[in-house]
C-alpha cells in the first residue's frame, strides 16, 4: 500500500475544484487517516463545505449532511424510535449513521444539541432508548463553524470541542487563489470528481498509522509542547493529554502520508496550531491570542 500515491490522488481531485487550500485539504485528510474529527472555522464563503463535500466525494464512501441552526434538535442527528401500524418499535435513522458527516455551521446550534453529540464523536454509538447502535466504520465528521463575532454563533463548549482531532482554519484566499477559483468556476460543470480510494483503502491507512514509528524524543517534543500550554502566563486552560495523543496520531498519519515510516520534529511543529488551538483557553487581556501563544512556544521550545 503506498499511502503517499493514495493522498496524492486524493489532493489531485480536490484540487481541481479548489484553488489553493493545500495544507486545509492535506489536514483533512490526516485527520481522517488518524479516524478523528475536524472543526473547519472561517468567516462564511471561504469553501469549508465545499472543500469537505469534495473530499468525501473523492472516496467511495457514504456521506451525509446536517445544517446547524437554532432549532435543530437531537433527532434530526441520531434518528428515532416510532410504533408502527402493528404496534411494532422501529428505528428510523438520522443522518449521523454515515462514513462522512458534514455538520454545517455547527456552532449556530444549541448547545444542548451539540452536547449531545459527544457520545458519537468519542464513542462511535448512539443510544436511543434502550438501545446502544454502533455507527459506521469509519465515521468521520466535519464539522464547520464561523467566528464567533458573526451573529447567531455561540462558542463551542470544550468538552465537545476537545473530542475533534483538529481545528483547521480556513483563511481568505490570496488574489491568485481567487483568479484561479474564477476561471475553476467557470469551467466546474465539466469537471467531475473521480472516487480514487475506497472504504476499505481508509481503513487500510487508518490501520497502518501504528506501524509508524515514534521515537522518545519526539514523545518528548509533544509533552514538553503541551505542558508549556499549561505554564504560559497567557493561558487560562492548557492542553490536555487527549492533546498529546492527538498530537502523536497526527503526527504518525502525516508521516505515513508523506511516505516516511518515522515522525519527525517538522510534523509536530505543522500540527501544533491545528491540534492545541481549539484546547486552549487564553486571557482576553493577554492581546496575543491563541495562535500566538502556540506559536511562541513552538519558537522556543529546542526540537529533538
Amino acid at each position: 500500500m503506498d499511502a503517499k500515491a493514495m493522498y496524492d490522488k486524493v489532493l489531485a481531485e480536490v484540487k481541481k475544484h479548489i484553488a489553493g487550500k493545500t495544507d486545509v485539504i492535506k489536514l483533512i485528510f490526516i485527520a481522517i487517516v488518524a479516524d478523528g474529527h475536524v472543526l473547519l472555522e472561517g468567516v462564511p464563503g471561504v469553501a469549508k463545505t465545499t472543500i469537505s463535500k469534495t473530499v468525501a466525494d473523492a472516496i467511495d464512501a457514504k456521506f451525509d449532511r446536517i445544517q446547524g441552526t437554532p432549532d435543530l434538535d437531537i433527532r434530526d442527528i441520531i434518528g428515532y424510535a416510532y410504533l408502527d401500524e402493528s404496534k411494532n418499535i422501529q428505528v428510523k435513522k438520522g443522518p449521523i449513521f454515515t462514513n462522512i458527516l458534514l455538520i454545517d455551521e455547527l456552532n449556530r446550534a444549541p448547545p444542548r444539541t451539540t452536547t449531545a453529540l459527544l457520545e458519537a464523536l468519542e464513542e462511535r454509538q448512539v443510544t436511543m432508548g434502550n438501545s446502544t447502535m454502533p455507527l459506521d466504520r469509519p465515521f468521520i465528521a466535519l464539522a464547520t463553524q464561523n467566528p464567533l463575532n458573526i451573529e447567531g454563533t455561540t462558542q463551542l463548549p470544550k468538552v465537545l470541542a476537545d473530542r475533534f482531532l483538529m481545528r483547521i482554519a480556513v483563511d481568505y484566499p490570496s488574489m491568485e487563489e481567487e483568479q484561479e477559483m474564477l476561471r475553476i468556476k467557470e469551467r466546474e460543470e465539466k469537471i467531475k470528481t473521480e472516487k480514487v480510494l475506497s472504504i476499505n483503502d481508509i481503513i487500510s491507512l487508518q490501520e497502518s498509522v501504528n506501524s509508524v514509528k515514534i521515537s522518545d524524543s519526539m514523545i518528548a517534543y509533544i509533552t514538553a509542547i503541551v505542558n508549556a500550554t499549561r505554564n504560559d502566563i497567557h493561558v487560562v486552560m492548557g492542553g490536555s493529554p487527549r492533546a498529546e495523543i492527538s498530537f502523536m496520531k497526527c503526527a504518525k498519519a502525516k508521516a505515513l502520508i508523506e511516505g516516511r515510516s518515522e515522525v519527525i520534529a517538522d510534523d509536530i511543529k505543522f500540527l501544533a496550531k491545528p491540534v492545541l488551538s481549539h484546547r486552549l483557553v487564553v486571557r482576553s487581556t493577554g492581546g496575543i491570542g491563541v495562535n500566538g501563544v502556540i506559536d511562541g512556544i513552538v519558537a522556543t521550545m529546542p526540537a529533538p
